[in-house]
């Protein structure tokens, strides 16, 4: 299997760790996310990994070499300007038909290898890891009707959405409707395959997920990063 991880963001939300460090080397306990990324990605049966990088790239490179210390074949796709999340994809012209693609800032417990058969064996254009997520909104929601009367009210409820985790499954000729040397987010994804009716399927994860990029997620990490030795760090691929 082959993966592209995104590493090329400049992490502001997580500012003041992010001004000397890229938002992926950011350790949580005694090593960096992407670390943790790394080894479970070789755990799973991937073999190489392309990063896409911009900010800080050198401090990325320079760390990770060719993967050698990963027992992974590492490269590296240089943006010359930030391109979002799904336009540096462009600029990688050797990809497989299927791969994995990730944010590099993501800590959970999907099982990779699950994701990427069950992608290829609905044929879908692309596949989205999800997850249920709360949102509380800390104030009282009205419902109003068109006369402007109150029909309804709630206290601080709270929301259930699928949101993106931030990884996904793609098979390569989706790329055919990506533009070339100009910013193509996730979003603009998104909203392609619904306007176009490609199949773009979704992949419920129940387990354990944080975006890191989050600075609450962030703090959450490293106040049970003892918790979540047993299930995300320790592996058997870890580097020498």
């Amino acid at each position: 299997m082959r993966a592209v991880v995104l590493a090329g963001g400049k992490g502001t939300r997580l500012k003041p760790y992010t001004t000397t460090l890229p938002k992926p080397l950011v350790p949580v306990g005694e090593r960096s996310i992407l670390d943790v990324m790394l080894m479970q990605l070789k755990r799973a049966g991937v073999t190489r990994v392309t990063m896409a990088v911009n900010h800080l790239a050198h401090l990325i490179m320079a760390y990770y070499g060719d993967g050698t210390r990963f027992e992974l074949a590492i490269d590296y796709s240089l943006e010359d300007t930030p391109l979002s999340t799904i336009a540096p994809l462009t600029l990688i012209k050797d990809l497989p038909e299927v791969f994995l693609m990730m944010n590099g800032d993501i800590l959970t417990d999907i099982d990779y290898a699950a994701l990427y058969r069950e992608h290829c064996r609905t044929g879908a254009d692309v596949t989205v890891a999800t997850f249920e997520r709360d949102s509380k909104i800390d104030f009282g929601v009205l419902t109003t009707d068109a006369d402007g009367l109150i029909v309804g009210f709630e206290e601080k409820p709270v929301y259930r959405f699928q949101v993106s985790m931030g990884i996904y499954v793609l098979s390569r000729r989706l790329l055919d409707i990506v533009p070339t040397d100009q910013p193509f987010g996730f979003d603009d994804l998104m909203h392609a395959c619904i306007t176009r009716r490609l199949k773009a399927r979704r992949h419920l994860h129940s387990g354990f997920w944080l975006d890191i990029g989050r600075p609450d997620d962030y703090a959450l990490a490293n106040e049970k990063v003892d918790e979540l030795v047993g299930g995300l760090f320790e592996s058997p691929t870890e580097p020498r």
